[in-house]
């Protein structure tokens, strides 16, 4: 089922990734870019939540939609995380802390499904909570002024992704822990 509109939309993610970055090189005023590149990344963003309800609810889930959907969201946060680093909204400690975890995660549950026990390291509602973090502190770092009058959203967005590290790293913590059992039992 690579084509089916759940897994469209997946696509759609991945391919309006340069769209997002490429909006910063546009010839455009800067808070033109924010705002651009915000919505954009707002709109990519749902396409998540959609995805997974249109696969569920129309029962066109699959083995390559459930592969595409995270590495679609990790190419979005990690380009997102470059451009702000790139742009001096987010220290690059913190962009890396994030994108070293999902590198690390992603491999260990590479690793644990070769040796029969990705149930160990299945989706953890830390891991839920530092992604919705991600995705409401991401934008507001896009957009970086005042929303509303009233919100500044460089001040928001900052607290938010440095909560996101630190879910970041407890959940790195709790899925190693949980992988520690079955990694020690296969070793031996």
């Amino acid at each position: 089922m690579f084509f089916n509109l759940p897994t469209l939309l997946t696509w759609a993610r991945i391919v309006a990734i340069p769209l997002i970055v490429g909006v910063f090189y546009l010839n455009l005023p800067a808070a033109t870019q924010n705002l651009v590149a915000t919505v954009l990344f707002v709109i990519v963003a749902l396409t998540d939540w959609a995805d997974g309800y249109l696969a569920r609810r129309l029962n066109m889930t699959s083995s390559f939609g459930a592969f595409l959907d995270p590495v679609a969201d990790k190419f979005l946060v990690c380009a997102a995380l470059i451009v702000l680093v790139h742009l001096n909204r987010l220290h690059a400690l913190v962009a890396f802390v994030i994108i070293g975890r999902e590198i690390a995660i992603s491999a260990l549950r590479e690793w644990m499904a070769q040796i029969g026990a990705s149930r160990s390291v299945a989706v953890h509602m830390v891991g839920k909570v530092k992604t919705a973090v991600q995705m409401v502190a991401i934008p507001f770092l896009l957009f970086d002024g005042l929303l509303f009058g009233l919100v500044d959203t460089r001040i928001w967005g900052t607290v938010l992704l440095y909560g996101a590290a630190v879910l970041t790293i407890w959940s790195m913590v709790y899925y190693l822990q949980k992988a520690l059992p079955e990694i020690r039992a296969k070793v031996r």
